[in-house]
Parts: C-alpha cells; structure tokens; sequence
C-alpha cells in the first residue's frame, strides 16, 4: 500500500485549515481533503464580514482572513485536495481508506474530521425561474457591498446573516427593505435595533411571490410581496435581490459498520477536549465536535485543532509530547524566522 499519510484532514474550514498548519508543526505527513473547489468553509459566505474575536488579531474582513489561514496552512507543504468528496471511510488492518465520490481511494493512518457544518449550500428561492437571475441581480450572499451602492435592495429572512447585511448596507444603498415571513424577527434584538436605528424597512408576515424580469429577461426589475396576514399583495421596483433563508448542510459521510461513533442531535460527533472520539484512531476539531465546555468562537476551533492534532500525534508516537514547542523556540521556524527578520532589515534601509 503506497501512500499512507499519517494524518488525513477532513474540511479545509478554519479547524482544518489550522490543523494542517499544526500537523505540519509536528512534523505528521498530512493529507487536507476538500469536498468544495475553494478553501475556507462556511468564511467564504461573509467576505466582507469583519472579524473582531481572534486573540490579539485587528479585525479582519473575511476574505482576507481566509487567505492568511491558507498561506499558514502551507506552512509545511500538506498534500491539498479541493473539489474531493469523501463518502465512506473503512479501516484495513491498522489503516484507514477514504473512499470519494469521485472513485479515489485515500489511505491514512489516522483521521481528523474537520468537516464543520457540512456541506453548505443556501436555501434557494422556490419562485419559478428564480435560478436564471442568479448570474445576475439575485443573490445568495452578498460578496462585494459595493455593487450595492445606490442601489433599492431587498433581502428575505429574519435572520441574524440577513439583519447584518442590511445593517452594512444601510450605509451605502438608496433603500434596504427586509421581508420575513413570520410574525418577529429570529435575529438578535441588538441588530434589529441597529437595522431599524440604520433606517431599514422591516416587513413582517410578508414574503416575496413573484419576481419580474426586465426588458431582455436576465435580471430581476420588479418584486411582488404578499402579506400572509391581510393577504394585501404589492408590486415594486427592485435593483437587488438578496435571500438568507438558511443553509442546508449536507452531512453523507458514511463508515463502515465497524467504526462507530456516538453523535450528538444525530449530527454532532461526541467527543473529548483532546479531539478524541470514541474511535481508536478518529480524531476530530471545529463545529463537528462535541464536548462539554466546548467553545463555539474561532479561538475555540483553533484549540480544538492543536488539540485533536497532539492527540494524533501520540497516538501514533506514543512516547512523544503531548505538545509543540512554542514557535519562539521552535527549531521548525528557524530559517523561516531567519529569512523575515533579513527581509525586515532590507526594507528598513
């Protein structure tokens, strides 16, 4: 059996993004498997989000944040595959075969499962022909606020995703109108605060029915929203359209009958602090795993990942310690340090 990793990572999110960055810090042969064509998980739906809660890190937009946790990850040249679905996991003899949607088998002496929330893909419009807008003036997640700018937007959901955008883009669109079909909002009372003190129209018992195209039918031009209580129904220009009904999470990783692990709300693997599940040999970092104590911030997804990666570490060496020397002292960054350093005194002449 030709390449065997020490540790496979499955979800290349910020858990296992930093747990291929660590793996790699404890000198482990690792894998990274990505079932999306991109890197960064659930990240890459807030771009333009700023990130305040990361120790001793300015805030952030989030595509920038992605970005740095990829370079780290590269630290120490991970094997990194995008686009690769793992379907089902067997163990043969004292390795694991991941097997992919895409017919390829992987083999690993351990296994970090990372994979978050699952799959995410949004919750679409169900409005016939909603999907031919997509290229256009529908959208999913907001990607750049600026081709918002002067714009009549609508969003539809009451959640907190829908709430934020239309707080950040009070600021710079002609008008924010916010739909939702229940009677309250399920965002937090502090952002709808924010929302209605922004100027934001909010629009309860009311839901979008029909959408109007223009002229050469490519985009959006006219909304139709019905209210489920009066049944009063109205027609208005519309420039943008953004829905943030939610995300449906696909979770179709499979084991063998062999490999059980005890879950949490049938989703959750239940495990320790350490990253260990019940499974010899399974370890697991980020949203997926469950624990008491369990913090559910970035800060918390990058100690579970240095956890669940130690845990590895010996697991397979027993003998070795339980964790990394601190990158000050750390002889894996000697000639790294070395060559920012020379690069900082060249610039400052």
């Amino acid at each position: 059996m030709q390449n065997v990793y020490d540790v496979t990572i499955i979800g290349g999110g910020p858990a296992g993004l930093y747990s291929a960055f660590y793996s790699g810090l404890r000198g482990l042969k690792t894998k990274l498997i990505e079932s999306q064509d991109s890197l960064g998980g659930k990240v890459l739906l807030y771009p333009e989000k700023l990130i305040w809660d990361i120790g001793g890190h300015p805030p952030i937009l989030g595509e920038q944040f992605v970005k740095q946790l990829i370079s780290q990850a590269k630290t120490f040249d991970p094997t990194i595959l995008t686009g690769t679905k793992v379907d089902f996991i067997e163990r043969k003899n004292e390795v694991f075969a991941l097997h992919t949607a895409q017919g390829d088998i992987h083999y690993s002496k351990t296994i970090l499962l990372a994979v978050g929330g699952g799959i995410i893909n949004p919750q679409k419009l169900t409005l016939e022909g909603a999907e031919k807008y997509e290229m256009t003036n529908l959208h999913y997640t907001v990607q750049s606020f600026k081709r918002f700018s002067g714009k009549n937007v609508i969003i539809s959901g009451g959640g907190n995703a829908a709430l934020d955008w239309a707080v950040e883009l009070s600021s710079i669109a002609q008008s924010v109108t916010v739909v939702y079909r229940n009677e309250n909002l399920s965002a937090h009372e502090a952002t709808i605060k924010e929302a209605v003190d922004a100027g934001v129209t909010i629009k309860c018992h009311t839901s979008i029915t029909k959408l109007l195209a223009n002229a050469d039918k490519t985009a959006i031009q006219y909304v139709t929203c019905e209210n489920a209580i009066t049944k009063e129904s109205y027609t208005r220009p519309i420039d943008e359209v953004i829905v943030s009904h939610g995300y449906n999470c696909e979770a179709s990783l499979q084991f063998e009958p062999s490999i059980t692990i005890p879950k949490k709300d049938d989703y959750y693997f239940e495990g320790k602090a350490t990253g260990e599940t019940a499974q010899p040999g399974i370890f697991a970092a980020g949203d997926i795993l469950s624990f008491e104590g369990k913090i559910n911030l970035l800060l918390g997804t990058f100690q579970d990942a240095a956890n669940a990666v130690n845990s590895v570490k010996t697991y397979l060496e027993p003998t070795a310690s339980r964790s990394a020397m601190v990158s000050s002292h750390n002889e894996a960054f000697k000639e790294k340090n070395r060559a920012i350093h020379e690069k900082e005194i060249h610039s400052s002449i």
